[in-house]
């Protein structure tokens, strides 16, 4: 299926207005309506200086909580012409203090399991869930996960990946609307607005349990099996 095409999926999914907030409203915090690029986003192909608009009205957007205490929205970063699209779950302190997703140790890790499937960083696309860091790390709250959204789906809209690879039970859970852990939705096969989706485990874990990286490797090896790769001599087994 041509990029063009795939691109029409997420234009019908994206919400007529903006979504809802929470009620009540907080100091500083604008809960009447996500903010808006200033100029448009429907183009049938993603270009960098579309995602640089929408960058810059997620650096702008108050529409949550999560911005009170954040130092950088941390948007997305790779390539606009993705075939695979990583959602983690939420920005770390690393994170956070650059303004960039997965560099932190988890980060580095996910940048080996990239380059083991023959890829780089900057031939994929990688985003998290929500834009700003949760406090203390916890795990963003069901409001936080509905206003960003909206940037998520414009942002697949964009890329328009083959393949969405979920990181972790907050992305998975997200995505498939499931209460299931993610040692059961790992390596199944998905898919969220037409996209295919494999769940796996989130670096974060694997760095604490070290035991699961085999499963991890299963999974990658999938990622390039649907998406014919050949995998570099050294790491085919």
């Amino acid at each position: 299926m041509s990029k063009a095409a795939r691109s029409n999926r997420f234009t019908s999914s994206l919400p007529k207005n903006a979504i809802v907030m929470a009620k009540k409203k907080s100091p500083g915090i604008n809960t009447q309506s996500v903010p808006q690029p200033e100029q448009s986003l429907d183009e049938p192909l993603a270009t960098p200086n579309q995602l640089k608009l929408l960058s810059q009205t997620v650096a702008q957007c108050r529409a949550c909580e999560l911005c009170a205490n954040r130092k950088n929205a941390v948007f997305g970063e790779g390539s606009s012409r993705a075939r695979i699209f990583f959602i983690g779950e939420a920005p770390g302190e690393t994170e956070d203090e650059l303004g960039q997703p997965f560099v932190g140790p988890a980060g580095q890790l996910l940048d080996k399991m990239i380059e083991a499937i023959g890829l780089k960083r900057e031939d994929v696309y990688i985003t998290n869930v929500v834009k700003c860091r949760p406090s203390e790390n916890r795990d963003p709250k069901p409001l936080e996960i509905q206003t960003c959204s909206e940037y998520l789906n414009q942002q697949l809209k964009l890329i328009n990946p083959e393949l969405i690879v979920a990181l972790g039970s907050v992305a998975a859970q997200t995505l498939l609307k499931s209460e299931e852990k993610i040692s059961l939705l790992r390596g199944k096969l998905s898919s969220y607005q037409g996209v295919k989706l494999l769940p796996t485990f989130h670096p974060a874990y694997l760095l604490k349990s070290p035991s699961s990286k085999k499963q991890a490797w299963e999974d990658f090896k999938q990622v390039a099996s649907l998406l014919n790769l050949a995998l570099p001599k050294k790491v085919q087994s």
